[in-house]
């Protein structure tokens, strides 16, 4: 016989609607890390070339690579008017937010995410398989 795997405390599923305000797009520094399919996509979908993509609108760290930001920690594809204007082809830590694991290890840090996220715990209840698989994504 297996082990019984545990369930999370999220078993329920939570409620997220993402309301574009871009609060997790602006701010205070921080990383949104890409990868090279990731700068491809991004490339294609701006119709450049992916060398400049990479040059022009992502910076090194560490041995990864990740957005650039402007001088007041904003997303370089964050724009007031329009939201993100990479959308449809944004990196997986942004299509993943707020299930991180960061976010959704405890019903406190889950707690301190609806604090800063007005779509936290609004909207479609996410079922717990999906926020799992969306940790799991944000892992590679």
């Amino acid at each position: 016989m297996g082990r019984k795997q545990r369930e999370p405390w999220y078993a329920a599923g939570l409620a997220f609607q993402c309301t574009r305000c871009g609060d997790c797009c602006r701010g205070a520094p921080g990383y949104v890390w890409v990868n090279e399919e990731e700068i491809a996509a991004i490339a294609a979908f701006l119709n450049e070339p992916v060398e400049q993509v990479r040059a022009v609108y992502t910076r090194p760290v560490h041995r990864e690579r990740s957005l650039r930001e402007r001088s007041n920690g904003d997303c370089i594809f964050w724009d007031a008017q329009a939201g993100c204007t990479i959308y449809p082809v944004r990196p997986r830590q942004c299509r993943t937010w707020p299930f991180w694991e960061s976010n959704v290890a405890t019903p406190e840090a889950w707690e301190r995410t609806c604090r800063v996220c007005p779509g936290c715990g609004q909207g479609e209840l996410i079922p717990a398989e999906e926020i799992t698989r969306r940790v799991r994504v944000i892992r590679l």
